[in-house]
């Protein structure tokens, strides 16, 4: 980064510090905190989605889609979401695989399972083992976001479906006895004001998100946990920087990261409430 970096073994006090924390590997943990935002942006609205049509297909008057709803919220809620997590992962990985193994080796004789090993030809590896390592990160994120999106989708569908059923019943007879069809009663009347319901218990599945977040580690994507723990552990002299442990100092670092996430979140989320609690009367506000 500066010039009188070039020798670090000759440095000390601040111009030691200052070259040590614009290494490459610093901004490596430095961007690793933008990996955890943009999994936390890019998730979200997946799981409103899933937690929306979740919420509606239980709440369907045909009978099958609503034991879908039920099977997907029920199915996930009573699995630890650690458990369920993995197994989703794994799952949708070897099915890409799977499938990429039929189109591109259609002559491959060898049995796919092999005990308790899964083995596709080298050109149905997903990604492949010579791909760069960026393309090994982007994967572990696409598949860190479908995994997240799954497991806190059926939490949010269970609180959408809360929350629509504690909006009053005689509004929305109000709406249906003036003349408004259902898409209209659902569109006007329910989907306003089930948000006052909601909102509270979106909340603290937003901050669950947030926790689970260091779940990366687990995918091998190099977050802001895979850097702390690699650039606070003892470096020798074999290094550029020796220094001891220092993954107390970095996980400190991570802990102010997350407080100060939930700070922000929390008043987010209460301006949020206040906002879509005008005029009703409810708890979440007054009239």
């Amino acid at each position: 980064m500066f010039d009188y970096c070039a020798e670090p073994g000759v440095l000390s006090g601040l111009t030691w510090w200052s070259c040590y924390l614009t290494t490459g590997k610093q901004f490596d943990f430095y961007l690793s905190f933008g990996t955890v935002l943009l999994l936390l942006g890019l998730t979200m609205p997946f799981i409103l989605l899933l937690g929306f049509s979740g919420a509606l297909a239980r709440r369907s008057r045909f009978l099958p889609l609503r034991w879908l709803g039920l099977t997907y919220t029920s199915m996930v809620r009573g699995i630890p979401d650690i458990i369920f997590f993995m197994f989703a992962l794994i799952a949708l990985d070897q099915g890409i695989e799977y499938l990429r193994h039929i189109v591109l080796c259609p002559d491959w004789t060898e049995p796919i399972r092999q005990g308790s090993d899964f083995r596709v030809c080298p050109a149905a590896k997903m990604p492949l083992g010579n791909s760069p390592q960026w393309v090994h990160e982007v994967y572990g994120f696409f598949l860190a976001m479908i995994g997240f999106a799954v497991v806190f989708g059926a939490f949010a569908a269970n609180t959408i479906y809360g929350a629509m059923a504690a909006v009053p019943g005689a509004q929305l007879e109000t709406g249906a006895a003036f003349g408004m069809s259902r898409r209209q009663v659902f569109r006007r009347i329910l989907l306003p004001q089930m948000w006052v319901y909601a909102l509270p218990g979106l909340s603290n599945l937003w901050m669950i998100l947030v926790k689970a977040t260091p779940l990366l580690f687990l995918l091998g994507v190099e977050d802001i946990v895979y850097w702390a723990r690699e650039l606070g552990g003892a470096k020798t002299a074999r290094y550029e920087y020796p220094h001891g442990d220092w993954r107390l100092g970095y996980f400190l670092v991570l802990l102010v990261f997350y407080l100060l996430l939930t700070w922000i979140s929390e008043r987010a989320f209460a301006r949020l409430t206040r906002r879509v609690s005008r005029g009703q009367m409810s708890a979440g506000g007054t009239v």
